[in-house]
């Protein structure tokens, strides 16, 4: 069977898109709020960093469960559903989410939610990189990732316009969640899933990753990619307001901070999808942006912040750039597995790359209640070596998917 090429603007890229702006709203939105919402809900100043971690944590593993019940999904049902069922459970659960009244309600609609929005990105990449021609992968993943852009602007001026309202603004992210639906109604599937749907193969066992080395060290090596992202996104920029006390810096702004890098990891997100296009190699690109990212992580730390708000603002900037590589190791995820397990993987990956969050918290904290270092700078900056040189061997054992023919599968 012949499968339909689509265009680099066509329904399923835009719908990939305004999947990915809801994406990118709910993961800055919790971050922006968390100070305002606490204060409403009673949370002691003292406790607001820990409570902050744990609900985190909490919608990681959302995210993390998710991720793998919705790629399994995505295989065995079709990229299609997935797009539809994730985002009805994510909308219900943050609409809900507006509602709260009590710390432990915040965490299972956080949870929830992240169930629910666990599927979004990994099944529109999925979606996309089957339906467009071999030589666009990289622009339309570009374009996808141009619409985080708005997503984070969003966030930050809706909440900003509200007058801090945090209920409104989880109210207006659920809304958005529910018009999306409708759009994706009109989506169509991937006629390449079609024709392997019909073909005498497994669909969706999770457990293939599991039963062969090579795909196993493929699978693993896909997830240890990501993680500093979610080093700079988790550690750095959440708790960015701690490190300017830790480095003395007066008049900062957490939300403002992760706005700017929510923007500026957009648009690495977008450039990178662009270079490797250029370059035709994923595997150069995510060297270059590793090369970037380590360099400003350096910065974050040697500078102490740049000594003022201002500087540490453009220290933020840098980190959220040399990070954009989400859509790019996604679109990498897609292309290394076949399509009997290729939603399972591009969908449970970036996921379980979260999911890796709560470890890296976890390191974070017993490093800095060692009593050799007791230093909260100083453990922060030896679980971004760890992190960081984890993922550098990774990509370097990782083979290169420019181009590659997507229409085969695993036995």
């Amino acid at each position: 069977m012949q499968q339909k090429q689509y265009g680099i603007f066509s329904l399923p890229v835009i719908v990939g898109a305004l999947g990915f702006f809801v994406d990118i709203y709910d993961l800055l939105l919790f971050n922006i709020v968390r100070r305002s919402s606490f204060k409403e809900l009673g949370v002691a100043e003292v406790d607001m960093k820990n409570v902050g971690e744990d609900i985190l944590i909490w919608q990681m593993l959302g995210l993390t469960i998710g991720g793998i019940l919705w790629g399994i999904l995505g295989d065995k049902k079709g990229r299609k559903n997935v797009l539809f069922g994730s985002i009805l459970l994510y909308s219900l659960a943050t609409i809900a989410n507006g509602f709260v009244t009590d710390i432990d309600q915040y965490s299972w609609l956080r949870f929830i939610a992240g169930l629910g929005l666990a599927g979004e990105l990994g099944a529109s990449i999925t979606l996309t990189s089957e339906m467009l021609p071999k030589e666009k992968r990289g622009i339309g993943a570009a374009i996808i990732a141009t619409s985080g852009v708005m997503g984070t602007i969003a966030a930050y001026f809706i909440y900003s316009i509200s007058g801090e309202d945090w209920r409104l603004c989880y109210f207006i992210g659920g809304g958005m969640g529910i018009a999306l639906l409708f759009l994706r109604v009109s989506v169509l599937e991937s006629g390449m899933y079609d024709s392997t749907k019909q073909a005498n193969v497994q669909m969706g066992n999770f457990f293939m990753f599991f039963n062969n080395r090579e795909r196993f060290l493929r699978y693993l090596r896909a997830i240890t990619i990501g993680l500093p992202v979610w080093y700079v996104i988790g550690i750095l920029i959440s708790f960015s307001d701690e490190f300017a006390k830790q480095f003395g810096i007066t008049g900062f702004d957490q939300p403002k901070a992760l706005m700017l890098q929510y923007v500026a990891l957009a648009f690495g997100d977008m450039a990178a999808g662009i270079i490797s296009n250029y370059i035709k190699s994923r595997k150069k690109t995510l060297l270059i942006f590793y090369g970037i990212v380590s360099v400003f992580i350096f910065l974050f730390f040697a500078l102490k912040g740049g000594g003022n708000a201002f500087n540490m603002y453009l220290l933020c900037m840098g980190l959220g750039f040399g990070s954009g590589i989400s859509v790019l190791y996604i679109t990498m995820s897609a292309e290394q597995f076949g399509t009997n397990l290729r939603a399972t993987a591009a969908i449970s990956i970036p996921n379980l790359v979260r999911g890796f969050l709560p470890l890296i918290i976890i390191l974070f904290k017993f490093l800095r209640s060692d009593s050799a270092l007791n230093n909260y700078v100083t453990a922060a900056w030896i679980t971004g070596v760890v992190v960081l040189v984890t993922g550098f061997i990774s990509v370097l054992y990782t083979r290169e998917t420019f181009g590659k023919e997507l229409n085969f599968v695993e036995r």
